[in-house]
């Protein structure tokens, strides 16, 4: 049998950048990687299944949207193998839900959120006024489990019906109905912010929410504008969902709360900023990547 220190299973072409600093990081630390990709999955899945190849550690950056990768992921799944992000919290970690409740429960400031159960469960909405006047408007109409990407989410909902309009594109999912958040600014920037967990590592960002600009947050910003806080709510998040990468929105409203935005975002577009616009500046993906390797390097010692 060969086994691989990093097994990575990608199917994003914009992907390529990260998965390719991912393995520099771990060649650079005397680790051996293999890839994944939809040409060899199926035979990849095939040896393994077989007892002719495995894997220390894997990350799967696939199975979530390409059922070609899932036999491969319910095998890793049933092993004793270090998947990051492990299937059985990805779960968890996807229903906004019940994130939204956890957060709550959790002393962390959330929008004011209205949870209307799934369509085919009940068809009709009962909101009072009150509900209605505390929800203001515009507000965010989100599903619980189909937002990756965006994927659903409604910004700028005025009324009534595009509730029930969009309760009937996802039938079986929960939805979150969000006040709408405004952000203070602080010297002419948005209060807005990304906040990565990396394997480890707690990496807070500016992100313009309107823009998707990201700017680099230094420890001297944090420490000027009071922001701390970022990195506790972090820690939170992670204690919550338990995941070992994921990012999360954070907004700094005109009261002085922070407000978390989007809880858990499992799956974070790493395309780079030098290439593309709205990616996330090379540094901080670099960052990531040299964690993803430590973290490798930490398990696969105990492993050896």
């Amino acid at each position: 049998m060969t086994t691989y220190d990093l097994g990575l299973a990608w199917n994003w072409e914009f992907d390529a950048d990260f998965i390719h600093g991912i393995e520099r990081e771990c060649h650079h630390l005397g680790l051996t990687t293999y890839r994944v990709e939809r040409h060899n999955v199926k035979e990849v899945t095939k040896q393994f299944r077989a007892g002719k190849i495995s894997f220390r550690t894997f990350l799967d950056r696939a199975s979530d949207d390409d059922e070609t990768f899932l036999p491969l992921a319910r095998l890793l799944a049933r092993s004793s193998i270090h998947v990051f992000n492990k299937y059985e919290y990805l779960d968890y970690a996807k229903d906004k839900a019940k994130l939204h409740l956890a957060c709550l429960g959790e002393g962390i400031d959330v929008p004011y959120t209205i949870i209307i159960s799934p369509y085919n469960k009940r068809k009709e909405i009962e909101l009072s006024l009150s509900e209605l006047a505390h929800l203001g408007r515009p507000f965010i109409i989100k599903p619980a489990n189909t937002t990756g990407g965006g994927i659903g989410v409604v910004v700028g909902a005025e009324s009534l019906k595009e509730i029930l309009q969009s309760r009937k594109h996802h039938k079986n999912d929960t939805y979150l109905l969000q006040e709408t958040i405004h952000p203070t600014e602080l010297d002419g920037r948005v209060a807005w912010f990304r906040v990565f967990y990396a394997f480890g590592k707690i990496i807070s960002c500016w992100w313009n929410h309107t823009t998707h600009i990201y700017h680099e947050l230094s420890g001297e910003e944090i420490k000027k504008y009071k922001l701390q806080r970022l990195k506790h709510i972090s820690e939170i998040m992670v204690k919550i969902c338990r995941l070992d990468f994921f990012s999360s929105e954070v907004a700094l409203t005109h009261n002085g709360k922070f407000v978390a935005v989007d809880y858990v975002n499992e799956i974070c577009d790493m395309r780079l900023q030098s290439k593309h616009f709205d990616g996330v500046p090379d540094a901080i993906v670099a960052l990531i990547q040299q964690q993803c390797a430590l973290a490798v390097n930490h398990i696969t010692k105990k492993v050896s």
